[in-house]
């Protein structure tokens, strides 16, 4: 079957080369049972492809079964992939088969997997090494022979590094990653799906099929469609109701056509490059060593004044000729009790110091050295507990580690 025959079969739309290339490695890899990961953004249609996938394996025969690792709650996750005894918690008040159970013989595709929480992702990488697994609440291990097909719109490596997903399961499942591209990457297939959807609408809703002009199909294919082919299909469903001469023109488009959100600000000017922009950590060390350092300054100013050697305004004016920086005069004077009652008028008894301000280092491999100590001293060595407070993986601790050379 060519990649034509399967875009006819399973109503996909378009002839994106970006598109083309993932079709053609689904079709590829379908013959065999190799795990699979589909990478893409919400919307993108990765379903779609799990179940090309399948139906072109040896198993499409067997049960198929999509299952949303985001929609179902963390406390039955565990129940409704690998099955509970009766009485394993409560409410479980009967046997129950899991999907890897009475999925054996086919194939199950688990969507947004990086929703699923650590120890469930412990119990799937068993099943994708040994095709073991064990119900809740049982001590009794189970064979299942069952294809997995995952997909995920979130960077899982990125998660691995904040201890949010195994790194070990990542490489398992991806053992052939597919990525399906967003809608703005396939600008020359957005008005070919609107005129698919837009002659769907009008058999079902038994009116003319929506037609836009030149202007406004730019503008369809200038927008960026954050919710890729879904919203597609919602916008042309709402002007196939809402329209009445089914001719659209640009006005007509930008009215239906939600406002684009702006990006988050730009921390860096716009003509620094990516290789000089500071990361969030850099910014976060600098605006703690500028509270510190400017704390520094307000105790040497207030030191000084209790000493009653300046005026309040020479001080101040000491203070902002040595660090370049204006040190903002809120009228702030000691209160006569502070030189009368609390400073001895004999000065040779107490000497008050100075305060400076303390220049700390910047340097980030000083700051994550020092973080890793506290947080391997706090717990004693364990590196899997350090590793959970510092937000990275043990594999990523213990590289840094022998890095550090701290074993």
């Amino acid at each position: 079957m060519n990649i034509q025959d399967i875009k006819q079969r399973f109503e996909i739309i378009g002839n994106s080369p970006l598109l083309n290339f993932a079709l053609e490695t689904a079709v590829k890899v379908a013959p065999t049972d190799i795990t699979v990961l589909i990478n893409g953004e919400s919307g993108v249609g990765k379903e779609a492809f799990s179940k090309i996938i399948h139906s072109m394996s040896n198993r499409k025969h067997g049960p198929f079964i999509a299952v949303n690792c985001g929609a179902i709650p963390e406390g039955t996750i565990d129940s409704e992939l690998f099955g509970h005894e009766k009485g394993s918690f409560t409410g479980a008040h009967d046997l129950r088969k899991g999907y890897f159970e009475t999925v054996s013989g086919g194939t199950i595709f688990l969507d947004e997997v990086g929703e699923l929480p650590l120890e469930t992702q412990a119990r799937l990488l068993r099943v994708l090494e040994s095709g073991e697994f064990i119900k809740v609440g049982s001590s009794k291990t189970q064979k299942t022979d069952v294809r997995v097909v995952a997909a995920t719109n979130k960077d899982l490596l990125v998660l691995a590094d904040q201890g949010k997903f195994r790194e070990d399961l990542y490489y398992r499942l991806s053992t052939v990653p597919i990525r399906v591209p967003s809608l703005r990457e396939r600008k020359e297939d957005i008005h070919l799906l609107f005129r698919k959807f837009s002659a769907d609408f009008a058999e079902k809703y038994k009116s003319k099929a929506v037609v836009m002009d030149t202007e406004a199909q730019n503008i369809l294919a200038g927008y960026r469609w954050p919710g890729n082919i879904r919203q597609l299909k919602n916008i042309a469903e709402q002007l196939s109701v809402l329209d009445e001469d089914k001719n659209i023109h640009a006005d007509e488009l930008m009215r239906v056509l939600p406002a684009e959100r702006p990006g988050l600000p730009m921390i860096m000017s716009a003509n620094t490059s990516d290789q000089n922009q500071l990361s969030e950590r850099d910014i976060f060390y600098k605006v703690l060593y500028d509270l510190r350092k400017d704390l520094g300054d307000l105790k040497g100013i207030v030191f000084d004044m209790l000493q009653g050697n300046s005026s309040r305004e020479q001080i101040i004016a000491a203070h902002q000729n040595q660090n370049n920086q204006i040190v903002p005069d809120q009228g702030f004077t000691a209160p006569p009790m502070m030189h009368s009652q609390m400073i001895p008028q004999n000065t040779n008894l107490i000497e008050i110091p100075v305060a400076k301000a303390v220049v700390e280092s910047l340097s980030l491999e000083e700051k994550e050295l020092e973080m890793i100590k506290k947080a391997l001293e706090k717990y004693n060595g364990k590196r899997k507990k350090a590793a959970n407070e510092l937000g990275i993986s043990e594999r990523t601790l213990y590289r840094k580690i022998k890095q550090y050379d701290l074993e």
